[in-house]
């Protein structure tokens, strides 16, 4: 005698497709909302440089040939979710395309969101300057300087003291001064990383680039454009 039919059944194979159709969508939801996410409010950015103000504490010109002391403020936005870790870099002075002067800077971290300030001051070693920028021609140079960038909000922790006329701010007009000048170039570098959601590890490069105008007959910082 043959046994009834009952019991549990095997599920169909047209069950199994509606069961991975379904699971296939819901992962496939769960990246596109992760991607969106981390996109949106993860995704790494490189840290702004924003040049504040440059100085020359001291300057002297003799037999075509300058020494001075640079000073140079600065502040650094992290703009991601993560801290930004800084490897050791540097700011290098320039001179007609030639290094003149150069400081280190010791890696360090910028937490998540956070402006750090930084103030750099070193002595320039004496360099010839080229004969058209110590010569008695006359040149006009205006002085008002209009950023690059916005300034940044909140207040620096560290205190620019003007000496003489070796200053310049951004945001400020100077009146247009006649006089021999020079022009050297100021570079910064940030190299580092971002750690995303303590998993995804990025590099990503803070630079700044400014040429500053200085008078020979003095020193003082006419203007600098970032």
């Amino acid at each position: 005698m043959a046994k009834p039919h009952g019991g549990h059944r095997r599920p169909s194979n047209r069950t199994n497709l509606a069961s991975c159709a379904v699971a296939t969508v819901f992962l496939l939801f769960l990246l596109a909302v992760f991607l969106i996410v981390y996109f949106t409010v993860f995704k790494p950015k490189d840290p702004k440089i924003f040049v504040n103000a440059v100085q020359l504490p001291s300057f002297a010109v003799s037999n075509n040939t300058a020494n001075f002391t640079f000073s140079q403020y600065v502040a650094i936005r992290n703009p991601n979710r993560a801290a930004f870790s800084h490897y050791d870099s540097s700011i290098q002075l320039l001179y007609s395309g030639n290094r003149v002067g150069f400081m280190f800077i010791p890696a360090g971290k910028i937490e998540s969101g956070r402006t750090q300030y930084m103030a750099a001051t070193f002595t320039v070693q004496s360099f010839p300057i080229s004969p058209s920028s110590s010569s008695s021609a006359i040149a006009t140079v205006s002085a008002a300087v209009v950023p690059d960038s916005p300034a940044m909000p909140g207040s620096p922790d560290f205190t620019v003291t003007p000496v003489g006329d070796g200053y310049a701010n951004p945001g400020y007009g100077y009146a247009s001064r006649v006089g021999p000048t020079m022009e050297i170039e100021s570079r910064m570098e940030l190299a580092g990383r971002v750690k995303v959601l303590n998993v995804l590890t990025h590099h990503v490069v803070a630079k700044s680039d400014c040429r500053v105008t200085v008078s020979i007959v003095d020193g003082s910082v006419l203007g600098f454009h970032c």
